[in-house]
């Protein structure tokens, strides 16, 4: 066997010893990926949210993706909650602007609340993912980010997840007609924990659903192992610039490790960087995306 296959081979048998002793009894088939990984680079529009929403806008999606373009990045995801018209000839206006600045869409990003009953709710929740994979379609975006929801007032754990896993599914059934990718982020709530994430994966059971990897949003003992276990299911990374174990501090990334992490697991797409810190996103974003290209770029090792 050769070192390839016998890193792999560990790395889905320790996923299946590991959770072995949570709620999941079997690890989720992984997204299957070529071989050796190939990691790009692209910034989410929600970075630069301050400038992007509210009264005081003063950035259009339009800047936003010409800044992506000057930070010689490979794409851009664009995030629901800045577009400025519901149009498919504004959808294409973007997508035009990208394909000239060189820039794939790298994704869209949606909130959701699938965590919800069956009824009137579930049903607007659902209409707004279908509306949105059919604009995703459009804007040429690969994937589409989506969120499990928080855990309703007085209802158990379990149920919410459930509720979440039908919603998910059903969606699913839209997605794959369409070819989109929906990309569940670890969000807290029904989706706090990894074996959160990988039961509702296994639980869905659909090819067009797969895992959008958030590097901050675990806060268990050990995120960087969380990370590990979640990324062979990653279909986008959201990359943070601070990650914080259990009450503790947050601490800042470090992307090499993280890096190494997705290319132990095979990961090949985009590493889209989200940022949330204090810093005015107008000079932390560049120098973040410089240090997480120096980490791409750096041979698995260190430098030759």
């Amino acid at each position: 066997m050769d070192r390839r296959r016998f890193l792999h081979t560990g790395a889905l048998g320790a996923t299946a010893a590991a959770l072995a002793g949570g709620r999941i009894a079997q690890a989720v088939p992984p997204v299957g990926r070529s071989t050796p990984p190939r990691l790009k680079l692209s910034c989410c529009a929600y970075s630069y949210r301050k400038y992007l929403a509210g009264k005081e806008r003063s950035m259009t999606m339009d800047q936003f993706i010409d800044l992506c373009a000057s930070m010689g990045l490979d794409g851009a995801e664009l995030t629901s909650y800045y577009f400025e018209q519901a149009t498919p000839e504004y959808d294409h206006e973007l997508r035009r602007r990208c394909f000239l600045a060189g820039l794939d869409i790298s994704g869209a990003a949606l909130g959701t609340t699938f965590a919800v009953p069956p009824g009137p709710d579930r049903d607007k929740q659902l209409a707004g993912v279908r509306q949105w994979i059919d604009r995703a379609v459009e804007l040429g975006a690969p994937c589409l980010r989506v969120f499990g929801g928080g855990i309703p007032k007085g209802v158990e754990r379990e149920e919410a997840a459930q509720w979440a896993i039908d919603s998910l599914r059903e969606a699913a059934i839209h997605a794959r007609e369409r070819g989109v990718y929906l990309a569940l982020e670890n969000h807290g709530g029904v989706t706090e924990t990894a074996d959160d994430v990988l039961r509702v994966l296994q639980s869905v059971e659909s090819d067009w659903v797969g895992a959008n990897l958030d590097t901050g949003n675990f806060h268990g003992d050990d995120p960087y192992a969380d990370v590990a276990r979640v990324a062979p299911y990653a279909v986008n990374v959201h990359l943070k610039a601070t990650m914080a174990a259990r009450g503790k501090s947050a601490q800042p990334a470090d992307f090499p490790r993280l890096v190494g992490l997705l290319r132990e697991a095979k990961y090949s797409g985009y590493l889209s960087l989200e940022y949330e810190s204090a810093e005015d996103p107008m000079t932390a974003v560049p120098r973040l995306i410089a240090q997480v290209r120096v980490a791409i770029e750096t041979p698995p090792g260190g430098p030759p």
